[in-house]
């Protein structure tokens, strides 16, 4: 049963013109003071948020991003100043990227942040498919070498959650010796203590699932790490058959819950007073994130050639390109008035009897902080009265 609604917002600062038509991703360029409205667009949702009754806002780690899509780098940092704007709203990291940090210094930092705001920051795992960002922190990413990326990330995360759990801790493996064999203050290392260590044990852990691979599941199943699907570029995660072996691998590692246990299914909702009107004002979000995505190997029904033309204002239009409808119908995006976005998710709650948590709300590429805002006060108040909804309430 629903107890939870959250947001997952990617953190793009007004694009100005956007859709099929409109400039390229590649041709976007925005100056230091424009990226810098970032920062008051997200004081404006999460205190928004707060007031609405939400469970947790979600933002994504991003970098380099001139075009103005994904320009949040540390959330971490941020979750520490927006926690002292709000009272009850949680911070989900959707996500860190491991590969971009020494996993110490994240494991330091988040415990930081947990200490600082009392248990509201909810850590999150990811392992990074932006070449640009990754590669360029010394690390491959998914897209420059999958295998590579995924034995750092998962060295990483176990070195973590050593020094998470463990009052002093030593590692060796492919990647790390943690800690060196070097002499310190008269003695030689053989442990090492993170300071601080979290307040709140053992740590909520969560993360995409995007290939979902049956290595992924094993890996994330056997560490007790969370699972988001479907929301963001991954519009089909959400599906049935990737649900089941979920919760087929969760049992298999001695976790038994309910279908959609353990997991929050992340949809785009797009509330208007008909559905006609709701795909209309909702279209060129959905075709600016395919501008965005699909040529990082998300939207993979896309052809290559309807890729290039994703690119190209003029022939984007004719390419073939599957529409606001076609999602509607898959189910990707929910679009109509308040009561057939209640009807909707009232059959996943049916059907997946062990969900409690759903991202909700359109936050996708272009979404002006107007629209954003209009759709989760619609959300919260046409929506949200229906379900079982838990009050946030602040950790003591």
């Amino acid at each position: 049963m629903i107890k939870h609604f959250g947001s997952l917002y990617a953190g793009h600062v007004d694009l100005g013109d956007i859709g099929l038509e409109a400039t390229p991703v590649n041709d976007r360029r925005f100056d230091d003071e424009h990226l810098a409205t970032i920062f008051d667009r997200t004081e404006q949702l999460v205190t928004t948020m707060d007031r609405l009754g939400y469970h947790s806002f979600w933002a994504a780690e991003h970098h380099f991003q001139h075009e103005g899509n994904e320009v949040i780098p540390n959330l971490l940092m941020l979750y520490v100043h927006l926690a002292h704007l709000t009272k009850n709203l949680k911070f989900g990291c959707g996500f860190n990227i491991n590969p971009m940090w020494h996993p110490l210094r994240l494991a330091e930092d988040y415990a930081t942040a947990d200490i600082l705001t009392n248990g509201r920051v909810i850590f999150g795992v990811g392992r990074g498919y932006h070449s640009r960002e990754v590669d360029t922190f010394g690390a491959p990413s998914t897209n420059t070498d999958s295998d590579a990326n995924r034995e750092l990330f998962e060295e990483q995360v176990e070195v973590m959650l050593k020094a998470f759990n463990e009052k002093s801790f030593s590692h060796e493996g492919r990647f790390y010796k943690i800690p060196p064999d070097v002499p310190y203050r008269g003695y030689n290392l053989e442990e090492i203590t993170l300071v601080p260590r979290p307040r709140n044990l053992p740590v909520e852990i969560w993360q995409p699932m995007v290939s979902a691979s049956q290595r992924a599941m094993d890996f994330m199943a056997s560490h007790d790490i969370q699972a988001i699907i479907g929301g963001g570029a991954v519009t089909g995660g959400a599906s049935e058959e990737v649900i089941r072996r979920w919760t087929d691998t969760l049992a298999l590692h001695g976790r038994e819950v309910e279908m959609g246990g353990r997991l929050v299914i992340g949809l785009s909702t797009f509330i208007a007073d008909s559905q006609e009107e709701a795909i209309k004002q909702a279209r060129k979000y959905l075709e600016e994130d395919m501008k965005m995505f699909a040529p990082l190997g998300f939207f993979r029904e896309l052809t290559p050639d309807q890729i290039i033309a994703l690119g190209d204002p003029k022939r984007a239009r004719y390419a073939g390109l599957p529409t606001m409808e076609d999602f509607v119908a898959a189910g990707a995006w929910l679009c109509g008035t308040a009561e057939m976005v209640t009807e909707r998710i009232m059959e996943i709650q049916e059907k997946y009897p062990g969900l409690e948590y759903m991202h909700v709300g359109c936050n996708r590429m272009g979404a002006p902080l107007s629209v954003m805002l209009e759709q989760l006060e619609r959300f919260a108040e046409g929506v949200m009265p229906h379900f079982n909804v838990e009050k946030p309430v602040a950790p003591v």
